[in-house]
């Protein structure tokens, strides 16, 4: 009788031991690096220098326009798709606007006063497709709408909002990034090119918080990986002026150049920034 018991605890104790490896073995996580990457996760945002408005002596904002398709912007661009490691700059936006870490304004307030909820924000990425469905012969002539969602490949501009300064009391010319707005392809009824479409703006500064924990792919060496606040903050991507603070408040460079002459007037104002840093410091 005693060793009927005895085998039966052996055996529910095996039972026991195979099933709790098993849990083991399904939650440890296996490490894809020789190390821990502890950095970035816990990276904090490096504050701002207070400025008083005494010290300001002249300004100007102006808003940029950054191109994703352009190479030296591709870290912002890619994934398209989530990997483990990293996220496209329009995925982490999403994501921290989902989690509720980050605003979302109306796309036409960039001046951060009409803000969204997140369901009212994420409806902005959803789009109608046209597609065809089969009639009662078996032939695809049903047009039909069906929703689809905004991914990242389809995000290809950013609009910036920045305001540039000259600060007496450190004597330097400064900028200070305002807001983020994603723009996305728009495609007619037959899957061709239609326009692109601004969806919402954010504000920078809250925005620092969530890109300081996020990597961006560095070409030249995987352990020294940047993040998104990183990029912006050395100004690692290129763009170019599309509008800046006029009398007609709204007026954009668009307004009145075209191809060239656009970029020829953006490039003059960008000189005459320069011109201005240059001619305080003139003696």
């Amino acid at each position: 009788m005693k060793s009927i018991n005895l085998g039966i605890i052996v055996v529910v104790l095996s039972i026991f031991f195979f099933f709790s490896h098993v849990v083991i073995a399904q939650d440890l996580k296996v490490l894809d690096k020789p190390w821990v990457k502890e950095n970035t996760p816990t990276r904090r945002v490096v504050p701002y220098t207070h400025v008083r408005e005494q010290d300001v002596m002249w300004s100007r904002r102006i808003w940029r326009e950054i191109d994703m398709r352009e190479k030296i912007n591709h870290p912002l661009y890619f994934p398209t798709v989530k990997i483990d490691d990293r996220k496209s700059l329009f995925d982490v936006i999403k994501d921290g606007i989902a989690e509720g870490v980050l605003t979302a304004y109306d796309k036409q307030d960039d001046e951060f006063k009409i803000s969204l909820t997140s369901t009212e924000a994420l409806a902005e990425l959803i789009d109608s497709q046209l597609v065809y469905k089969e009639d009662e012969f078996g032939e695809a002539t049903i047009p039909v709408k069906v929703p689809v969602e905004t991914d990242a490949s389809k995000v290809v501009k950013y609009w910036m909002k920045e305001d540039w300064f000259f600060d007496r009391e450190r004597s330097i010319m400064d900028v200070r990034i305002l807001g983020l707005a994603p723009l996305v392809i728009v495609n007619d009824e037959n899957g061709d090119f239609k326009s692109l479409k601004l969806i919402f703006w954010i504000y920078f500064p809250e925005a620092r918080y969530v890109f300081a924990n996020y990597d961006v792919f560095n070409r030249q060496n995987d352990a020294e990986r940047r993040t998104f606040e990183d990029i912006f903050w050395k100004r690692m991507f290129n763009s170019y002026i599309i509008k800046r603070s006029n009398v007609y408040d709204d007026r954009r460079l668009g307004a009145y150049k075209l191809g060239i002459d656009l970029l020829l007037e953006a490039d003059q104002i960008k000189e005459e920034i320069f011109n201005m840093e240059h001619d305080v410091w003139h003696f």
